[in-house]
């Protein structure tokens, strides 16, 4: 099998004036199954080693084709404005294939789903698997404008009145009715499952806290994560001493690749968990969503696709170097 599939983009439609749902279709082997809430990876022609993650925002019972949404990001690394100026019908991508790390608690007796803007994407898929599993949902849906409302109508077809939208610039009606009514009138066995900007995730989860929801019945998927100043380090070999310089350009992790370090990795956003590395001196600067706070205090391990060093040098414990 495969890492990779070749898919063609078979059609681009303009859903609003800052984003774009692409199809993709299978050349050779048919795409995979997925489930509610995957994200497929796309490398990007433009650059081998550049390569974004984007939720599929389509029905899980169909994968004929996939279709994703991508919000142009002009402030971005590039990718969403390659994906905007210059993709056309007809192109041949290399995409890996489908992950979740935000799937459905199928333990949940109702699923209470917050999106903000872009964030609605991983939850097109999930209306369309609980509307056809019969589940139990609702689905909040804010924007700032009304112009910026994808996927609307088949949102309304799979939700009907479980479909709540609030088109207000600053967030304030949508936040207004969880602290009033949303958040506080759940059945017993609710989960909610949050995604979208990270300062509308940031309230609505602090608004959840407030209310005494249990940290394990509160679900995020980040699109992205919190910067900081980025300087650079030295990172070496716990076995080999090899001294690996870290620029500031540069991830932990990328430095390590070009060094020849086969290193394992999935959505290089510190999220899933895959390159995940044992730290045996110096501390972590930690930028990831991954570890636990006690994982985090103990100073022994790092997601080295997003954090750096806050003391340096760090020996690290690394798997088979290549060159």
């Amino acid at each position: 099998m495969n890492a990779t599939l070749q898919v063609e983009v078979t059609a681009i439609d303009q859903l609003t004036p800052t984003i774009r749902a692409i199809e993709l279709t299978a050349i050779g082997e048919p795409l995979p199954a997925f489930s509610a809430g995957s994200h497929v990876t796309v490398h990007l022609p433009t650059d081998p080693a550049h390569r974004n993650a984007y939720s599929l925002a389509c029905s899980p019972s169909d994968p004929g084709s996939y279709r994703l949404a991508v919000r142009h990001d002009v402030a971005g690394a590039g990718g969403s404005r390659w994906i905007h100026e210059q993709l056309a019908e007809g192109r041949v991508l290399r995409i890996e294939r489908p992950c979740n790390f935000f799937a459905p608690i199928r333990t949940a007796r109702h699923q209470l789903l917050i999106a903000g803007g872009i964030g609605i994407t991983p939850f097109v898929s999930y209306a369309h698997q609980l509307s056809r599993d019969a589940a139990s949902f609702e689905l909040h849906y804010a924007v700032r404008a009304a112009d910026e409302l994808p996927f609307l109508d088949e949102l309304l077809d799979l939700c009907g009145e479980r479909l709540h939208v609030y088109v207000d610039p600053d967030g304030s009606a949508l936040m207004k009715a969880l602290r009033d009514t949303v958040l506080t009138g759940q059945p017993l066995g609710t989960h909610l499952s949050v995604c979208g900007p990270g300062a509308m995730m940031d309230a609505v989860t602090g608004a959840a806290a407030e209310l005494g929801w249990p940290a394990a019945r509160v679900h995020v998927e980040r699109f992205s994560l919190p910067g900081g100043e980025r300087t650079p380090f030295v990172a070496i070999d716990h076995l080999s001493h090899r001294r690996i310089a870290v620029t500031a350009e540069q991830t932990l992790l990328e430095a390590l690749e070009d060094a020849g370090y086969e290193m394992p990795y999935l959505c290089r956003q510190g999220i899933c968990g895959q390159c995940l590395t044992t730290v045996r001196a110096g501390a972590p600067d930690h930028r990831d969503v991954y570890l636990t706070p006690e994982e985090r205090g103990s100073g022994t391990l790092i997601m080295p696709c997003v954090s750096r060093a806050a003391a340096a040098p760090l020996v690290l414990e690394l798997p088979r170097c290549a060159a």
